[in-house]
């Protein structure tokens, strides 16, 4: 017996629609992250695509303050995972994030490196203001979070005026990396997890107190393109699995 015309029109739309549920729960997530988390993130994309088929992982990385500027200018992405508390503030500020899909994934800490084989290894703060010392890479404070943190933890020692002339301003915490490991500057401020990265070009000399807590902060976008994959990214930076990556590359618990 000839299946009706009309039987097969609604077969067909009912099997259209399913297909775009299914499209609207899968797909592409595009996630702009500080570029510290570069390595760690690389590692763990392939375990939450694992984890949920049929969904793929993309990276914009670059300094939380750049990326927080495309967005605000229209750049489509599903996630933002900040180096600071300051960028996502500002972020829910501009309603750019869905406040309640907020987590804390990841905790750094700020330390001086200079070239390995440097024959100057400050000890302290202060050391960096002695004469001997004249290019010091910092990563700049209006968009670059370790520069925040670097400023903050120099104004609260009471060091900023002193060290600023000697700033060679970086656009990210892996620029201010670089400049140290080709031995362009006397002295970098960088996260504990990048000066890991080139412990062949670079040495730790000291780790620097911040008066604010080196947090990074996760949300999915307001204007999600996939908000549901987004939002179970998101979660997944906090599972085990994730966690254990974070913590080979050098992070702490949030």
């Amino acid at each position: 017996m000839p299946f009706p015309a009309a039987r097969c029109l609604r077969a067909l739309a009912a099997c259209t629609a399913a297909v775009w549920a299914l499209a609207a729960q899968a797909g592409e997530i595009t996630v702009s992250a500080a570029a510290s988390l570069t390595n760690a993130l690389r590692d763990i994309a392939p375990l939450f695509e694992a984890a949920h088929p049929g969904t793929k992982v993309l990276y914009n990385f670059g300094a939380s303050g750049a990326l927080l500027a495309q967005i605000a200018k229209g750049a489509p992405a599903d996630v933002l995972a900040s180096a600071d508390m300051q960028r996502m503030d500002q972020a829910q500020a501009q309603n750019l994030i869905r406040p309640s899909s907020r987590r804390d994934i990841v905790r750094n800490t700020l330390v001086v490196i200079t070239p390995l084989r440097s024959a100057r290894r400050p000890t302290a703060l202060g050391d960096l203001a002695q004469p001997a010392v004249t290019r010091i890479a910092i990563g700049h404070p209006a968009s670059v979070p370790v520069g925040s943190y670097t400023q903050g933890a120099l104004e609260a020692a009471g060091l900023w005026r002193a060290i600023e002339p000697k700033m060679i301003g970086a656009n990210s915490v892996r620029q201010a990396l670089d400049y140290v490991a080709r031995a362009e500057v006397d002295a970098g401020f960088v996260y504990a997890t990048d000066a890991a990265l080139m412990a062949d070009k670079v040495q730790v000399a000291f780790a620097v107190p911040t008066p604010t807590p080196i947090r990074y902060p996760a949300a999915v976008l307001a204007g999600a393109p996939n908000p549901g994959e987004a939002a179970k990214f998101v979660d997944f930076l906090l599972s085990p699995a994730a966690q254990a990556v974070f913590a080979r590359h050098g992070f702490g618990k949030p």
